[in-house]
């Protein structure tokens, strides 16, 4: 990816209407903290936020994404002493939010570092195929560096939905 803010969000846009922010039929966000626990967490949130939207056909493939996403902002996005802290606003935030033709879902961190994918073919290591799953389930994924007084990153993946009618029971 590049370093671009909007060559970062291209994929938001390509083959879809624009991103109208003030379009967003539903979103919803929640605060994580920094503990690996935040993983089951984030799950626990995406699968009520899907549910309350009759989504829930999608949860496998977003809950993924979505537990890939966080735990790579828990293990890469936290400064060391972030993840002992406690009494501060957390450092980590889900956000889903839906449009009439996709789903995007994007977590922020504090760290202004670019994810990284792994250059590697070796697909039985322990860690390091995070990306590679986000890249695989969603149909695209993207990142941007945050201005203004928030600091950081957020780090994002879109899923496409089927145009409302154009689903199989509308046949």
């Amino acid at each position: 990816m590049g370093t671009n803010g909007s060559t970062m969000l291209e994929p938001l846009r390509q083959g879809l209407p624009p991103l109208d922010p003030a379009a967003v039929s539903d979103a919803a966000s929640c605060a994580l903290p920094a503990r690996y626990e935040a993983v089951r967490e984030a799950r626990r949130f995406t699968r009520r936020t899907l549910d309350q939207w009759d989504m829930g056909d999608r949860f496998d493939d977003v809950c993924l994404v979505v537990s890939e996403l966080v735990t790579n902002a828990l293990r890469h996005g936290l400064p060391g002493s972030s993840r002992c802290v406690t009494g501060q606003e957390p450092p980590v935030r889900l956000h889903l939010m839906r449009w009439t033709e996709r789903l995007v879902c994007a977590v922020r961190d504090p760290s202004h570092d670019s994810p990284v994918t792994r250059e590697t073919d070796d697909f039985s290591a322990e860690s390091g195929r995070g990306l590679f799953l986000v890249d695989s389930f969603s149909d695209s994924w993207g990142w941007h560096p945050l201005a203004g007084a928030l600091h950081g990153k957020v780090v994002w993946a879109l899923f496409r939905l089927p145009r409302p009618g154009s689903g199989p029971s509308a046949e």
